[in-house]
């Protein structure tokens, strides 16, 4: 493999830790489509309560459980990139070994 495909997954897996501490810090943008709709949902729906003088534990639980889904989701993301990378870099080293040792010199 040719080393613009290791460029390209140090830039993936660069992107990817950003995108985890940021959800670790609690921001949304690197949430998907179906997260972000189910932190709004959670948040309006314990806004609503907390105007009605009712608790929203529940609804609090449940963005604590969302978040947590997308580390997970970016934790593995980010596990298969850096075995992706290390996949390349051992089949790199595999042809150098193989074109070096094939030398008449």
């Amino acid at each position: 493999m040719s080393n613009a495909d290791i460029r390209r997954l140090d830039r993936a897996i660069l992107a990817t830790t950003k995108r985890l501490e940021a959800v670790q810090r609690g921001e949304w943008w690197p949430l998907n489509g179906s997260e972000r709709r189910a932190m709004a949902r959670s948040l309006a729906v314990g806004g609503y309560k907390v105007t009605r003088g009712r608790s929203a534990g529940r609804e609090e639980q449940r963005m604590d459980a969302t978040g947590n889904s997308a580390e997970i989701r970016l934790n593995a993301e980010l596990t298969a990139l850096h075995g992706e990378r290390q996949r390349l870099m051992t089949e790199a080293a595999r042809a150098k070994a193989k074109k070096k040792s094939s030398g008449w010199f």
